[in-house]
């Protein structure tokens, strides 16, 4: 056995090797569900290649995308039609979103990259009465209960690498070449700062080793 799981565990990284999907760009239809048919300006905080901030101008007046990294944001920018009413910054989400207010803020696979307590009480700043707040991020496993959902992603991200491959080797989506890194909140702790800065925030555990947080602002 101590010599299976680690095999079990490098044939689990080739499959994904060339079998690669996007599990934050998993969540942005649901996001959609979140919010309302339409609205006028939205954020998309670590807006990467831009695929939810083109996303979001299907219902939006306005979508503005903001990223650290220079190099996707220019990817983001090559990638959108320059008729679409997206536009794209390069900068620090906490010193630099332009000015709201925003009836949708959305933030995925981002806020871990930030102070999680400045990150929450920014976007409150910055969101509209009647505004959503939609975050999708990363945990640090804690309690058995983090450990068994991860546990059940394994097998489902396999299917969904092959199922969203159709069976063939893939190259690597440009939505997944940003940099990363992971995450040290633990869930449980997450939820409580959530619940201190944003009152009646709605937050659960999700598949594919995320959490999502929903915040309506009266």
């Amino acid at each position: 056995m101590s010599t299976l799981l680690p095999r079990v565990v490098r044939a689990l990284d080739r499959f994904h090797a060339t079998h690669p999907w996007d599990h934050n760009a998993h969540y942005h239809r649901w996001i959609l569900r979140r919010l309302h048919r339409r609205f006028d300006r939205a954020l998309d905080v670590g807006s990467g290649s831009g695929d939810l901030a083109r996303l979001l101008a299907s219902r939006a007046g306005a979508v503005h995308g903001i990223d650290i990294d220079p190099t996707i944001v220019d990817r983001a920018r090559e990638l959108t039609d320059p008729a679409a009413p997206v536009t794209f910054a390069v900068g620090d989400a906490l010193k630099e979103i332009p000015p709201g207010p925003y009836d949708v803020i959305t933030c995925v696979a981002t806020i871990h990259h930030m102070s999680f307590i400045d990150a929450l009480a920014c976007f409150r700043q910055h969101l509209a009465p009647g505004g959503t707040l939609v975050v999708v991020g990363v945990y640090r496993p804690q309690s058995r209960s983090d450990y068994l959902i991860d546990a059940l992603a394994v097998p489902a991200n396999v299917a969904m690498g092959w199922v969203k491959n159709k069976g063939r080797e893939a190259l690597r989506p440009v939505s997944m070449t940003a940099s990363t890194r992971p995450a040290t909140m633990p869930f449980a702790d997450i939820v409580r700062d959530a619940c201190r800065a944003l009152p009646g925030a709605r937050l659960r555990r999700r598949l594919f080793w995320r959490y999502a947080l929903v915040w309506h602002r009266q």
